[in-house]
């Protein structure tokens, strides 16, 4: 028997990490999430592309919150960066978060994440009532079957098991090498592999 032809099993509650060879600028040295992965694809989100818009602000578009004050609920929402979650659908938010209340449309990742993409968790979280640990992105990304798998035995990504504290505890900025170090790869080694040093 051939175990290199073997299905990959589910990347669901994974991360990848872009290498430093992917050239995509959709993609070009992110770490995604994979919300869900079956036979039919996989879907992610992009967790390391901050926007210049804060939770505040859509909460304000969305008319979720009439305006934004001094009130210290008000300077959480404030600091709360929006992230570019994928390329698709960039009009759609999503809210990465730590279990917590029920929502309208929430799906479980882990026992430790949930994504929600109903305006409930934003009425919530708007009169501080929401989750605490949270991340909010637009938009998407999505594989058809068989595309990620055929992408990973290109070299495009690297895979690992995920852990919260890159979405909750680590800064944007340091999330491509942190989430390469967690699963014991240096990606300065990679890019000086690859010449990109």
């Amino acid at each position: 028997m051939d175990v290199e032809v073997e299905e990959i099993d589910s990347l669901t509650n994974h991360i990848l990490i872009a290498m430093p060879t992917l050239a995509d600028p959709n993609f070009f040295q992110s770490v995604v999430l994979i919300c869900q992965h079956t036979n039919e694809g996989a879907m992610g989100i992009v967790i390391n592309r901050p926007t210049d818009i804060s939770l505040g602000e859509i909460l304000v578009h969305l008319e979720v919150k009439e305006s934004i004050g001094s009130s210290e609920t008000d300077a959480d929402l404030i600091k709360t960066p929006v992230f570019v979650g994928g390329p698709l659908q960039r009009e759609r938010g999503f809210v990465i978060h730590e279990p917590h209340g029920k929502w309208e449309s929430s799906a479980v990742i882990s026992e430790e994440i949930e994504i929600t993409s109903s305006r409930d968790i934003l009425e919530a979280i708007s009169k501080g009532e929401g989750p605490k640990k949270k991340f909010v992105a637009l938009g998407y990304a999505a594989w058809a079957p068989g595309q990620l798998e055929e992408e990973i035995m290109q070299n495009s990504w690297l895979s690992g098991p995920m852990d919260p504290s890159l979405i909750f505890e680590v800064s944007d900025e340091e999330r491509w090498q942190a989430a390469a170090a967690s699963i014991g790869v240096d990606l300065n080694l990679l890019s000086e592999y690859s010449g990109h040093a």
